[in-house]
């Protein structure tokens, strides 16, 4: 008999996904320019010259077992050192070669870095409007996913609330920042005050808690943005990347977990997060990547055009009355919906080919969000099909009333 709980989640698919899927139909009905599909975060600009450079090299010049044989379960020593010195050079930490654990993405390593600090029944706070996906990442391990309530005036941290959710079952909290999906960024204030809340609590509970900080956008920030480093701020700290949003590759699913040297048994858990792989079938990334992106470190893709979009969506929705705060940084933007039901939003959206996604498995009822990592041009031609739909589906509401 095949396994029943995974059966169940044929029926409770990524609503992300679904939405992509039907943009997809639908432009092969009428051609993908005459489709605003803002549903999934697909980076939109190029990958980098010089990575590009880099693999043409590294397949002309590198013995062949260097670049596609397996490598060591934590990851190549080499690119993990490369990584720890980058770190340290950037935000002044200590890292070493052995704090580093290569994973598949950015969702490896949150999945990994879970199961590496809690065991089943243990809590794991996360913070709303969050990655639906985490849901998955906490509950298939045992631990049990407990939601902050959002704070939709500005989707900073709830601290009221945080403090009315955490209790001695608080294993860990996870962050997203830049967050997906309200493009807003944790300031150094606000870490520091998380920081101190939880030091607080360990001493409360007599147990660790540890702060898992998910940072694939973590380069993709806009003009003034306080952005810190999270591990800087508190010593149980584990920092989870993805080069995915930065380079422009997340088909390659490359990242990592850096290991707070000063968190409770610092030296154990990247080699523990391989036994943790041996479980999942994880067993580390192609070795031609991890060698790529090591050798290309500090090295993007041409970002700007997300402010670019963002900017151009975020006066429109504005203009257009929407209730909408504005992003610090990643590729999204989150607004109130017309309605207080965002899932008939969306549907009446898609009459107009406009494929937005409901904030509902945000953990936000009533809001949307909209993925901007397209061209800027389509950007543009969206705005004309917004202002319709709005025009005609909500005549008594919003400045177009």
């Amino acid at each position: 008999m095949i396994t029943q709980k995974y059966k169940d989640m044929l029926g409770a698919k990524s609503v992300i996904r679904q939405m992509s899927e039907w943009a997809a139909g639908r432009a092969k009905e009428i051609g993908s320019e005459n489709v605003f599909d803002f549903s999934l975060g697909n980076p939109s600009v190029a990958v980098p010259q010089e990575f590009t450079d880099k693999m043409v090299e590294l397949l002309q010049n590198r013995d062949t077992m260097e670049l596609h044989g397996y490598s060591q379960s934590q990851g190549i020593p080499s690119v993990r050192a490369k990584f720890a010195e980058f770190l340290n050079k950037r935000y002044g930490m200590d890292y070493t070669a052995e704090h580093l654990f290569m994973t598949t993405g950015a969702a490896g390593a949150v999945a990994h870095a879970v199961r590496a600090v809690t065991q089943p029944g243990d809590e794991v706070i996360v913070f709303a409007p969050y990655f639906p996906e985490y849901d998955h990442y906490i509950g298939q391990t045992g631990a049990v996913l407990r939601v902050v309530p959002a704070d939709t005036e500005q989707f900073q941290i709830n601290f009221e609330e945080l403090d009315k959710v955490l209790n001695p079952k608080t294993m860990a909290v996870l962050v997203n920042t830049p967050n997906n999906p309200s493009g807003t960024v944790y300031g150094t204030e606000t870490v520091k005050k998380l920081a101190a809340v939880l030091g607080a609590k360990q001493k409360e509970y007599g147990h660790d808690i540890f702060l898992i900080s998910d940072e694939p956008y973590r380069e993709i920030l806009f003009a003034g943005v306080d952005a810190p480093y999270v591990s800087k701020y508190y010593d149980n700290s584990l920092s989870c990347y993805s080069f995915a949003k930065s380079l422009s590759i997340p088909g390659e699913r490359i990242g990592y977990i850096a290991v707070n040297p000063k968190c409770t048994d610092s030296a154990l858990i990247s080699p523990m997060c391989a036994q943790i792989s041996r479980g999942i079938g994880h067993n580390c990334p192609p070795s031609i990547i991890q060698i790529a992106v090591a050798e290309t470190l500090g090295i993007t893709s041409d970002l700007s055009v997300y402010e670019t979009n963002m900017t151009l969506l975020y006066d429109e929705l504005v203009s257009l009355g929407f209730e909408v705060v504005k992003p610090g940084g990643t590729f999204y933007i989150f607004p109130k919906a017309l309605e207080e039901d965002s899932v008939a939003f969306c549907k009446k959206a898609m009459n107009y080919d406009l494929v937005l996604v409901p904030g509902d498995s945000f953990g936000c009822p009533g809001y949307f969000r909209m993925a901007y990592c397209v061209e800027t041009e389509k950007v543009k031609r969206a705005l004309p099909a917004l202002r319709r739909f709005v025009g005609t589906e909500y005549p008594g509401k919003g400045h177009l009333a």
